[in-house]
């Protein structure tokens, strides 16, 4: 099966159906997404502008770190679930957007960027904590998540916006390339 069966089949299964068309549960699990996004977003974005030594000099880098994680691990739980959730209900337009699959694509490097920034940086933290301004490599850590939050979130946003569906053929080979999508003379 592939991935477009598998999806295809997914999109046409009673839950997802019942999820995408219902009047109220597609909106909750959306506005659930965005609020959750936002918590995580200011959190991230605090201790990453600490990272460049623009905000709360005179705070150890520790301190913003303890602080900010447990609310920053709740957000992210809360928008991988409503974010999965999301998916499930048109799983297959998914799947074929282009921005979706950027926005993956940047999710896998914000998680690389986290995890280099705790096993090589972090742990030297001691070294550094009450700093005003960090060492490079952390704020080039710093800098690298914002940028990729951003991108992520602005491709997030794209993803309703998608102006290369499937079914508005005649498009760029590249483009029906990279969506998976299977243009016929009359359409998809």
């Amino acid at each position: 099966m592939s991935p477009l069966d598998f999806f295809g089949w997914l999109a046409d299964s009673s839950w997802s159906v019942g999820l995408h068309e219902s009047q109220y549960a597609y909106s909750i699990v959306e506005s659930v997404h965005v609020w959750a996004m936002a918590v995580f977003f200011g959190s991230v974005v605090m201790f990453d502008l600490r990272l460049l030594g623009w905000i709360m000099p005179r705070v150890p880098a520790s301190e913003v770190v303890r602080r900010l994680l447990p609310l920053t691990i709740a957000a992210f739980v809360v928008m991988v679930i409503s974010g999965t959730l999301l998916f499930y209900a048109i799983p297959l337009r998914s799947y074929q957007n282009i921005f979706f699959r950027g926005k993956m694509l940047l999710l896998l490097l914000a998680g690389l960027n986290v995890w280099l920034f705790h096993a090589r940086v972090f742990p030297n933290v001691a070294a550094w904590d009450a700093d005003g301004v960090p060492p490079r490599s952390a704020r080039i850590a710093g800098a690298i998540s914002l940028v990729v939050w951003i991108s992520i979130v602005f491709s997030g946003r794209m993803i309703a916006y998608n102006w290369f569906d499937c079914d508005r053929q005649p498009q760029p080979a590249f483009i029906n390339l990279v969506t998976s999508c299977a243009a016929t003379e009359s359409g998809p």
